[in-house]
């Protein structure tokens, strides 16, 4: 298998979708080596049957908003590989979802979903609709009309879908309830869910707890004490607020956020009143962080800016979207003196911030593994359902770093070069990607 060629086929059988190339050809570029040594590999194909998706649900999407207009969005399910378990992914509403992104994701997913070991397949789904703006009662009627498209295709045993960009506990209880009408059954087919109906404690936290706690196992192979570090975090949703509050809880100073409109940047880091005023902004008031100087002037606040070049910090923890951490934000973030970079987003940084993160020899984690908690924990409330049971705070929490650890640890094993530095990059793509062959392996060809 050679990298270069299988991404220029992709390229020509499908083109203009520029963030599912990138994904794939950062796998496969890690694992070339690996799986250049198992010949069986080859006869198989198993390359581009892991790069080309299961199957692949479009569908149109009507709905009637408050003034009785008909409104029409595009649905997705990407169901792109199932040799490990279900098929388990997020689902994501925003303007900006097209099959190039959700192919990206899925793709991901399922290496993601390999490192935490439990049994889970990788699938994402989504939709152009965005909920800002909306009220409830069209929020609820989209959610409806979402999943009376999709019902068939989900199942516990099947495909399990969870929340992402766009998509929080509102949405998921309303697309739930749907699923649960058309197909009369109660059962874990979405996790993400309200703690009332199946939902699992610490769910909304993992993906930013599980980030933290990946952190600190990587600063751990340099002898780092977080307590006292300015840490950068970009976005402000579920992720990062999550992300902040737990690295606070370490004694770590927050020193940024943002959100689609700009970011804010506190020199001194945030105080927890400030966080507090935060957190309600963003997830009871939906409000905007150019709100936050007009309360703390001692806030800056840079509209239509990302903070990487505005803020001097010890770690990064890109927590908003794809691709937004560019080569030069790297160099910014290397000459004010960041020595590790652990993604809370799906694909944060481009390629080219990545290889200048290697190189420096600096600590950096890529969201596959940084940011499994949040699936980890999706796995953890599907079990909890299985069992019809519910799990304290602080069993989930304890399962969920022994989890990150794990993964960590996969990664160490995948990743330590001869002279020592840990390229985590290759650690969790060679051990999310051999789990799973593996499995495609035995299983024949499908």
């Amino acid at each position: 298998m050679k990298t270069t060629e299988v991404i220029a086929d992709l390229k020509r059988r499908f083109p203009n979708e520029p963030e599912y190339h990138q994904a794939v050809e950062e796998v496969l570029s890690s694992i070339e080596d690996v799986y250049n040594s198992h010949p069986e590999f080859e006869r198989y194909n198993l390359i581009e049957r892991l790069c080309i998706p299961d199957r692949i649900f479009a569908f149109r999407v009507s709905w009637v908003d408050d003034s009785g207009k008909v409104r029409n969005n595009m649905g997705y399910r990407i169901q792109h590989n199932n040799a490990i378990g279900p098929y388990k992914g997020g689902i994501r509403f925003h303007a900006s979802v097209n099959l190039s992104i959700l192919k990206f994701l899925a793709f991901e997913q399922t290496f993601k979903n390999s490192l935490t070991t439990l049994a889970m397949g990788g699938a994402k789904g989504g939709s152009d609709f965005s909920p800002r703006g909306k009220s409830n009662m069209e929020i609820m009627r989209f959610c409806q009309a979402f999943v009376a498209e999709l019902w068939r295709q989900l199942g516990p045993d099947t495909d399990v879908p969870a929340g992402d960009i766009g998509v929080g506990a509102r949405e998921v209880g309303y697309m739930y309830g749907y699923y649960k009408k058309m197909a009369r059954e109660f059962t874990g087919t979405f996790t993400g869910k309200g703690i009332s109906f199946g939902g699992s404690l610490i769910r909304p936290e993992a993906t930013g707890y599980g980030n933290c706690y990946f952190l600190l196992n990587m600063l751990a192979t340099r002898g780092i004490d977080i307590k006292g570090k300015r840490v950068a975090i970009s976005g402000s949703g579920n992720v990062a607020t999550y992300t902040a509050q737990k690295i606070m809880e370490l004694g770590a100073k927050v020193v940024s956020m943002s959100d689609s409109s700009g970011c804010i940047i506190a020199p001194d880091g945030l105080t927890k009143e400030q966080f507090d005023f935060i957190f309600e902004l963003k997830t009871i008031m939906r409000g905007r962080l150019s709100e936050v100087p007009d309360v703390f002037p001692d806030i800056q606040y840079h509209d239509g800016q990302r903070p990487w070049k505005f803020v001097k910090c010890d770690i990064a923890m890109p927590s908003a979207t794809q691709n937004e951490l560019d080569g030069s934000d790297a160099d910014a973030l290397l000459a004010a003196g960041c020595f590790a970079v652990s993604e809370g987003a799906n694909m944060p940084s481009t390629p080219e911030a990545v290889h200048k993160f290697i190189e420096a020899r600096i600590l950096y984690a890529p969201g596959k593994a940084a940011n499994a908690g949040g699936v980890a924990t999706s796995g953890l409330e599907m079990a909890q359902n299985s069992q019809k049971l519910s799990w304290s705070a602080e069993e989930v929490d304890r399962r969920l770093s022994e989890i990150m650890a794990n993964i960590h640890a996969q990664c160490l094993r995948y990743g330590k070069e001869p002279d020592g530095y840990v390229n985590y990059v290759r650690g969790a793509n060679v051990a999310g990607f051999m789990k799973v062959a593996d499995a495609m392996m035995a299983q024949g060809i499908l």
